[in-house]
């Protein structure tokens, strides 16, 4: 059986973002086996009653400096973005829609827009422009997030995620075994290894 790394993200999570960095860093020759779940990190904590970091003033002040200490150390270039938090519900139901071949150009893009170029990824004018950056049919694209099938998968895997012990993102699963977090990726590689 193929080992695979679960690697449980939504583009409004900064950690997810500096995970993702480094992931690709790790992965330039793409050894690993890597399946990509998006979850919408708010149903997600609102399933499990979860007060999120965004909402705590000391919390939300220790992630702006613990983010930026992380970025420095790994070498990638971030900026907390100053529409923090906002609503990533068209972007993670647009990367269900993305054909296989332009999802990791659209995380790319989506995450460095959020987190490296402080766009608001909720306006409709920013979207168009990292659609356009993808190469993808905006109206297609608007068309399709609207599907109700497509609101279902993402509310579903979400659901899913959460029966499966996932609370946050990133979220990293090997051999069925939890990760939490972008400080725990090494750990997931090493068990991923073993």
């Amino acid at each position: 059986m193929t080992k695979v790394i679960d690697f449980y993200f939504d583009f409004i999570s900064p950690y997810s973002y500096l995970a993702y960095k480094k992931l690709i860093k790790i992965n330039k020759n793409n050894n690993l086996n890597i399946a990509y779940k998006p979850i919408l990190l708010g149903g997600l904590h609102k399933l499990g009653e979860i007060t999120p970091p965004a909402f705590n003033k000391l919390k939300m002040k220790n992630m702006k400096n613990d983010c930026e200490l992380i970025a420095n150390k790994n070498d990638i270039k971030f900026m907390w973005n100053v529409k923090f938090p906002l609503n990533s519900l068209y972007l993670m139901r647009g990367y269900l829609v993305l054909d296989t071949n332009i999802k990791s150009k659209f995380f790319d893009v989506c995450f460095d827009a959020y987190w490296k170029n402080n766009l608001d990824i909720s306006q409709k004018e920013n979207l168009i422009r990292i659609l356009e950056e993808c190469g993808v049919d905006k109206e297609n694209f608007f068309k399709l997030i609207e599907n109700q099938k497509i609101k279902d998968e993402l509310k579903d895997l979400t659901n899913l995620a959460f029966k499966s012990d996932v609370f946050g993102a990133p979220t990293f699963v090997v051999n069925e075994k939890i990760f939490w977090g972008q400080d725990r990726l090494e750990y997931a590689l090493d068990e991923y290894k073993s």
